[in-house]
């Protein structure tokens, strides 16, 4: 962890704003592929910009180097790789069968990216650390990505309605990310650290899936991903619990100032 009262090398800023030009890099390398029909090269290239964009949020944070260009710059670059790459790798794959429909659904993932950026970037001091509002950009193309790589266990009777499957996908995913659906984002580890070892446990299950089975998994670990959201806002809140954290925390600081006024005020009359 860096310390604050030590100064910062120049060169160190560059660190972050390297992993968002990688990531920039692999969304334009996507586009290239998906033009020249190599659809799963282009869907690697996707999840690659992903992993590159995870790493430079943590790494301006480690070296103490985040700038409010770095913040710009990423948004900019995340629409590119997370936006404009799978909505033209989703058109140059199946949704060209539908002509203009599939062209304006494909739009879809460039504006909506783009809106789902810009509010993020508005509201990101005052929404809560352990919820996204919406689906993440990175976590939308990750999907449409990883449904490209899941073809290989495509039922071969379901074919025919691949195309019609994928102008859904590429509807309902894209508007989740301008939604106010609650999703996870994993940046408070309250639960790692109340039960480290089952979340070990958990973890190396995860990832030996993972890596015995790539395609299959990582899609459907995605589409989990992408139901839990709604799942966890709609169901949970129709049964009554507290789905906003940040209500929860000033609840509780309200109810400690009301019990402090309250001893105060019974002290004085004693007094």
């Amino acid at each position: 962890m860096h310390d604050p009262n030590k100064p910062v090398p120049r060169g160190v800023y560059i660190l972050p704003n390297l992993f968002t030009t990688a990531s920039l890099f692999a969304g334009f390398f996507s586009i290239i592929l998906a033009f020249k029909d190599q659809f799963d090269m282009a869907a690697w290239a996707i999840l690659v910009g992903a992993a590159m964009d995870g790493l430079d949020g943590k790494v301006a944070r480690l070296t103490g180097t985040a700038s409010q260009f770095g913040i710009e710059y990423d948004s900019l670059a995340d629409d590119v790789t997370f936006g404009v790459a799978p909505g033209l790798l989703a058109y140059a794959w199946q949704l060209h069968n539908f002509g203009r429909l599939g062209l304006a659904v494909a739009f879809l993932f460039c504006g909506c990216a783009a809106l789902r950026l810009a509010r993020f970037n508005v509201g990101v001091s005052t929404t809560s650390k352990r919820f996204f509002v919406g689906l993440p950009s990175p976590a939308c193309a990750c999907v449409l990505a990883t449904f490209v790589l899941f073809m290989p266990y495509y039922p071969d009777f379901l074919m025919p309605i691949l195309p019609g499957l994928t102008l859904i996908l590429s509807v309902i995913v894209p508007l989740l990310m301008v939604s106010r659906v609650r999703y996870f984002s994993f940046k408070e580890f309250g639960f790692i650290k109340a039960h480290p070892f089952q979340t070990m446990v958990a973890t190396l299950i995860v990832l030996s899936m993972v890596f015995s089975l790539p395609r299959l998994f990582c899609f459907l670990i995605l589409i989990g991903y992408v139901i839990s959201g709604p799942a966890y806002t709609y169901i949970l809140r129709r049964r009554g619990r507290q789905i906003d954290p940040e209500a929860a925390d000033a609840a509780k600081a309200a109810a400690r100032k009301a019990e402090q006024a309250a001893e105060s005020a019974a002290g004085k009359a004693a007094e």
